[in-house]
């Protein structure tokens, strides 16, 4: 080989090789930055995820409020009830109790 060629050959291997070098900080840095995109999907995902677990327990909590309300006011219509049934007897108590003590006066 004469040496014009062999320097021509050397050349084309020395642009080859440093492009190779220039490219595959590039792929590097494409990789990193796939990478970091792939990350931030995924915790966008999780937040995600996230909210939707929470928008699911507030609607339990609210759900159980609810039913806490309703069972308050079925407490508060026993209780009324309770008193009604309590008053009722209470005024037949008193009506025999009054009965009573007419025989015994009557009697007496």
């Amino acid at each position: 080989m004469s040496k014009p060629v062999l320097l021509v050959c050397l050349l084309v291997i020395l642009i080859v090789t440093s492009q190779f070098e220039w490219r595959q900080p590039l792929v590097e840095l494409d990789t990193a930055t796939s990478s970091s995109q792939k990350q931030q999907q995924i915790s966008d995902r999780e937040e995600a995820v996230k909210e939707k677990i929470i928008i699911s327990q507030e609607r339990h909590i609210q759900r159980l409020n609810e039913l806490v309300r309703s069972l308050q006011l079925q407490l508060l219509q026993c209780k009324g009830e309770n008193k009604t049934q309590n008053a009722t007897k209470s005024y037949h108590i008193n009506k025999q109790f009054i009965e009573v003590e007419r025989k015994q006066i009557l009697e007496g």
